[in-house]
C-alpha cells in the first residue's frame, strides 16, 4: 500500500489521548466490534455490555467528548507536527492510520452524502474510559455507539501480527480501521438495532453486523484509490494484489474458529460466535472488494453468510 507522497494530511479527526491517562468506570451502550479482532477483546464486549446495558443507539452526540474520562485530555500537537503529507504516511504507522480515517470518512460521505456525520478516532495507550464502560489495549479495535467514536492502541497492529501470526502491513492496518468505521456507519443507517445484545451464534445477528462491516470495509478498498481528499487529489496512491492478499490473511486470522482453536481452549463453538468464522470474513470482505458495491453487503437479507 502506497500514499500518495504530496498529499495533505488532516489530523482533525483523531484525539491523540495517548499522554493523557486512563481510567475506568461505568457507562452504557454495547461497544462494537470488540476489536472483532482480540481473545480478550470478545470478553471486553461482554464486559461493556454488562456495565452499559443499552442497545448503543443513545448517548453522546457526535464530535463530543463524554467519551473521555477524568484525566485524559486530547493533545494532537506531535500528531499535527509529524503528520503532515502522504510522504509521512508512507513512513509512519500512525501518519498511514490519519490518511486511512480521512478517506474511508470521504468514501462514506460520498455514498451517504448528508446522511453521513463524520466522526473521530480515539489514539489511546494501555487503557481508555468511553461512554460504553472502560477499555484496555486487549480489547483490540473498537467502536462505542453511544459516543459514536471509534478506539484504538496502535500497539494491536503489533499484536495481530506477534499474538495472531497474521501478514500485516499497512493495508491490514487500514482494513481493521475501515472494520470500525463500518461500525459507526451501521449506527448512523440504524442497521445495529436490529441486532440484541448479547446474542451469539453462528446466524446471530451479531455475526450479521460484523460480516456486514468486513463487506462494508471491503467496498471502502474497492475504491480507496481513486477517493478524492478536499483538494481531489486521493490519499491512497497504491492497493496491491498483496494488500489484498494479506487483508484476506488477516480476516481468516481473525475468524471466531480461530480464534478459539489457535488461541482459546482449542475447541470451536459455534453457538459462541460474535463475528463470523475465518471463511466467512474472508468471504464478505472479498465480497465488498470485488463488487465496490455496499449494497451487495447485506447479510442481513441473505440465509446463507458462508
Amino acid at each position: 500500500m502506497r500514499y500518495s507522497e504530496g498529499a495533505d494530511l488532516d489530523t482533525s479527526s483523531v484525539r491523540d489521548v495517548r499522554g493523557g491517562g486512563g481510567g475506568f468506570g461505568g457507562g452504557r451502550g454495547l461497544a462494537v466490534g470488540g476489536g472483532g479482532l482480540g481473545v480478550v477483546g470478545l470478553l471486553v464486549v461482554v464486559l461493556l455490555q454488562v456495565l452499559g446495558g443499552g442497545d448503543g443507539g443513545s448517548g453522546a452526540g457526535v464530535g463530543g467528548l463524554s467519551g473521555l474520562g477524568q484525566g485524559q485530555t486530547t493533545d494532537n500537537g506531535r500528531l499535527e507536527e509529524n503528520c503532515r503529507t502522504g510522504a509521512d504516511a508512507n513512513e509512519s504507522v500512525e501518519c498511514a492510520v490519519v490518511a486511512d480515517i480521512e478517506s474511508i470518512q470521504d468514501y462514506w460521505s460520498g455514498v451517504l452524502g448528508p446522511d453521513y456525520v463524520p466522526t473521530d478516532t480515539v489514539f489511546f495507550s494501555g487503557s481508555v474510559q468511553t461512554s460504553c464502560g472502560g477499555a484496555t489495549s486487549g480489547s483490540g479495535p473498537f467502536y462505542c455507539p453511544a459516543d459514536q467514536l471509534v478506539y484504538i492502541d496502535l500497539s494491536f497492529f503489533d499484536q495481530l501480527e506477534q499474538q495472531f501470526g497474521a501478514q500485516g502491513g499497512l493495508f491490514v492496518n487500514a482494513y481493521v480501521i475501515a472494520h470500525e468505521y463500518a461500525h459507526h456507519v451501521q449506527n448512523l443507517l440504524g442497521i445495529n438495532r436490529q441486532v440484541t445484545p448479547g446474542e451469539s451464534g453462528p446466524t446471530s445477528g451479531t455475526v450479521r453486523l460484523e460480516l456486514q462491516a468486513d463487506c462494508f470495509a471491503g467496498a471502502w478498498a474497492n475504491h480507496a484509490e481513486t477517493v478524492p481528499d478536499e483538494s481531489g487529489t486521493p490519499l491512497i496512491a497504491e492497493i496491491t494484489e498483496d494488500d489484498i492478499a494479506r487483508a484476506l490473511d488477516a480476516a481468516g486470522r481473525i475468524g471466531d474458529d480461530f480464534i478459539q482453536e489457535n488461541l482459546g481452549g482449542g475447541t470451536v463453538d459455534q453457538d459462541a460466535f460474535t463475528h463470523g468464522s475465518s471463511e466467512q470474513r474472508q468471504l464478505w470482505f472479498r465480497t465488498g472488494y470485488e463488487t465496490g458495491d455496499p449494497s451487495r453487503c447485506d447479510t442481513f437479507a441473505t440465509d446463507d453468510l458462508g
